[in-house]
């Protein structure tokens, strides 16, 4: 099997859901797109904390996300909602989506309308009226040359190298030569083994940004009088079998695959190539998965030995496990068991190609764990504190 059921958009793009987004252009009304959303079946919406009150780079960070959940292809049309008073408002950042996009954007702001109910009742309207449109869309046969699969890992003990982590980076290969796209993030668990990563680089210039990215952390931090060893590896690495922050990094890079990287991105991009992409994010799973999603990823492929059971609201997260404890223990949140390759009982091949055919069954629409639970994890990344 090569292709899935998707849903194709006028941009060219193709999404592997069909969701209508609340989206706050604020913290302040987060709470208000949720009161929505919870009215509307069809919808998802978002609670961010960010928004405001904040430095110039933070306030670009946080509009790079924003657009980029709105212009995600499994959005077909995003209602805006705003406070009104804070640093980009709801028309100007609808005024944005709507210069990129030719997908249905309308907005309103809670300070103009005049509290929450009345806000409500007027997006609500709005929102069942994008949902019905969005209900005439069909799922069609696309080539697996449409994929575009966020690969992450958290939670990760000595499994994750050993096992899932290789598993998953077969199943990237497979995404590559399909024609697909693929994107690694987490620059701070490179670190150690930079130099390893940088050699698939497809030119020596994205051999150098990969070693410049990983230097530019570290000198970031630096700065503050930190130190990423401090957090890395994190305690639950530790009692897991990870020592040092080379040997995380090492397990950490097997599951992007062994493709040329095409680009190196800054954090929430949106690529301009496709093939084996890197994020230059931080190692917070949680903001490197909502980063991805930003640059457009429809699907998350996410690796963990522990165990987590974060989800997103936009694209479905997809968990992959070579733990046997975990996959029994945390049977709730675990959607693909590769630990028969610890066990003698499966090769990484295998394993991989079993990953390839759950990415395809669920970009055709077959739901997650974490998506039937309706769990939905947001992080956006702050280049400083707030003001």
């Amino acid at each position: 099997m090569n292709e899935f059921l998707g849903y194709k958009r006028d941009d060219g793009s193709v999404g592997v859901r069909n969701h209508v987004l609340i989206l706050p252009s604020c913290a302040c009304a987060s709470e208000t797109c949720r009161v929505v959303a919870s009215q509307v079946q069809g919808t998802k919406n978002v609670i961010i904390n960010v928004g405001c009150s904040d430095v110039t780079a933070n306030t670009e960070m946080t509009q790079r996300v924003l657009t980029g959940f709105a212009l995600n292809p499994n959005v077909y049309g995003v209602v805006i909602i705003g406070l009104g008073c804070e640093t980009v408002g709801h028309k100007e950042l609808a005024d944005s989506i709507r210069k990129q996009t030719s997908k249905p954007v309308v907005s309103f702001g809670i300070q103009e309308i005049g509290g929450t109910i009345k806000t409500a009742e007027a997006a609500v309207r709005a929102a069942r009226e994008m949902v019905q449109e969005a209900a005439k869309q069909q799922r069609v046969p696309c080539p697996a040359s449409d994929l575009f699969v966020a690969i992450e890992c958290g939670g990760s003990d000595a499994t994750s190298g050993i096992a899932s982590n290789p598993a998953v980076g077969n199943m990237a290969d497979r995404v590559y030569d399909a024609g697909g796209t693929t994107m690694m993030s987490e620059t701070v668990e490179y670190i150690g083994a930079e130099h390893v990563l940088a050699k698939r680089g497809a030119t020596p210039e994205i051999h150098d940004q990969i070693i410049r990215i990983c230097e530019d952390y570290e000198k970031h931090l630096a700065l503050a009088g930190q130190d990423c060893r401090t957090g890395q590896p994190t305690p639950g690495n530790k009692a897991g079998g990870l020592s040092t922050i080379e040997e995380k990094s090492l397990g950490c890079i097997h599951k992007g695959g062994t493709r040329p990287i095409t680009e190196v991105l800054q954090e929430a991009a949106r690529p301009t190539k496709k093939g084996a992409l890197i994020m230059d994010t931080p190692g917070y799973d949680i903001s490197s998965v909502t980063s991805m999603i930003a640059g457009g990823a429809t699907v998350v492929v996410f690796t963990t030995g522990r165990g987590t059971p974060t989800g997103h609201a936009l694209s479905p997260v997809i968990k992959v496990t070579g733990n046997p404890i975990t996959a029994k223990r945390m049977a709730d949140n675990m959607d693909v068991d590769v630990s028969g390759i610890l066990e003698g009982d499966e090769t990484i091949s295998q394993a991989g190609e079993k990953i390839y055919e759950e990415v395809l069954e669920v970009a055709s629409g077959k739901p997650t764990k974490a998506e039937s639970l309706g769990f939905s994890d947001i992080a956006v990344d702050h280049v400083c504190r707030f003001i």
